[in-house]
């Protein structure tokens, strides 16, 4: 089988479960280290970089529906038969379809701040300030700092952004996402495909208080998919929940967690 994705994993004990972490758009699998150094010690932890992220095959169109069949021969890969599953943003929507495509494999389902639904355009600023930076020019991380900050006013965003700009082999700046790959398939990232199935295993969805990735509006769309699904809000956090108080994030997740060992 031809593994297409980029991981790592963290294994503990033959037969602890398996906690599979999924990042969100323009990032990498680092970008949740600090969730798998809190549970390593009892989880065999699983850290996938999306399609056209970190270290990941670039593929001609990025595709929801592809990813989860991509995350699950991963899996396969591994020897993983039951796992956890926790994906924040676009990682969220990987885990969802994975939790729809594969349900009799998705022990619990963890979704941190995105819904099943389609998205507006939200991310113009953010791609228009990554490709107005001059890669060729580059001197140090300080000028992409610079440039990105014309369209990103947020500095914790451009930090986050830049943590994916490196220097190949040949001393060139490069990023590690596919940037033409990922703006010319927006409209699919921020959309959420048809889907008839259910999960109605234990389903977590985990809300930034100052976020509006999910809304009342979407209880709806949640319940159709997901029967089974509550809901808890972490409040004085946005969208990067888990970077904004990663120890209350954690608390949530290992309560849940516990949860379904106890059950």
């Amino acid at each position: 089988m031809s593994i297409k994705l980029h991981y790592e994993t963290t294994e503990n004990e033959s037969s602890a479960s398996w906690l599979v972490l999924i990042h969100g758009l323009f990032g990498s699998l680092d970008n949740l280290a600090g969730i798998k150094r809190h549970f390593s010690q009892h989880y065999n932890i699983l850290s996938i970089d999306l399609p056209d992220h970190g270290q990941s095959q670039h593929f001609e169109s990025f595709d929801l529906i592809q990813t989860a069949h991509e995350i699950d021969a991963v899996l396969k890969h591994i020897g993983a038969d039951e796992y956890h599953l926790l994906g924040h943003s676009l990682g969220g929507k990987a885990a969802m379809l994975c939790a729809l495509h594969y349900p009799d494999k998705i022990a619990s389902l963890m979704v941190a701040d995105i819904a099943p639904v389609d998205y507006p355009a939200r991310h113009d600023a953010i791609i228009n300030g990554l490709e107005a930076v001059d890669l060729a020019t580059l001197d140090n991380r300080k000028d992409a700092d610079k440039q990105l900050s014309e369209h990103v006013s947020e500095p914790g965003v451009r930090q986050f952004l830049l943590k994916s700009l490196y220097q190949n082999d040949q001393q060139q700046w490069q990023w590690r996402f596919n940037l033409a790959g990922l703006t010319a398939a927006y409209d699919e990232i921020r959309s959420w495909p048809s889907v008839k199935m259910q999960f109605t295993r234990p389903t977590l969805f985990i809300k930034g208080g100052k976020s509006d990735y999910i809304q009342t509006a979407h209880q709806d769309a949640i319940a159709a998919l997901f029967p089974a699904a509550r809901a808890h809000v972490i409040q004085g956090v946005g969208h990067w929940l888990h970077a904004e108080k990663p120890a209350a994030f954690n608390a949530v997740v290992e309560n849940f967690l516990k949860q379904q060992s106890t059950n």
